[in-house]
């Protein structure tokens, strides 16, 4: 019985990760977002904001300018009960009485129908500024 005593071979231990697996995950994931990323971003939908502010006190009634989608502009002076349809030209020529009398202290709220085109709004801001009018807001609901 001497000759059955047996050693067995122990095996070392490997303390190395195997990092095979993760970087195979990793270029699967990779794939994946590449092929996804682009498709994300195709369209994007946008609701005109609101606001919570508080409005500002002002002794002064604003004067509302409003673009509606078809490219027609709209008027309110202080006073009026409804808008009045003007065309930039008029619009200039309504303010300048009006800039005159108030001076930089003119407030004017630049309205959009939720509806209406950007190029209405920047339409309606160009004629603004032509009318030399530097106080302009735009109005929210």
């Amino acid at each position: 019985m001497a000759g059955g005593i047996f050693h067995r071979k122990r095996r070392k231990l490997k303390s190395e990760i195997n990092v095979v697996p993760y970087i195979d995950v990793m270029l699967v994931l990779l794939i994946i977002f590449m092929v996804t990323a682009p498709l994300l971003t195709l369209s994007v939908d946008v609701k005109l904001p609101s606001s919570t502010g508080k409005a500002l006190e002002s002794k002064q009634e604003p004067v509302i300018v409003i673009a509606y989608p078809d490219g027609r502009l709209g008027l309110k002076l202080p006073g009026d009960e409804q808008p009045r349809e003007v065309d930039a030209a008029a619009l200039e020529a309504m303010l300048a009485p009006i800039k005159a009398q108030q001076g930089n202290d003119m407030r004017v709220l630049l309205a959009g129908e939720g509806n209406a085109p950007y190029q209405r709004i920047i339409d309606a801001t160009d004629a603004l500024r032509k009318a030399k009018v530097t106080n302009v807001v735009l109005w929210t609901q």
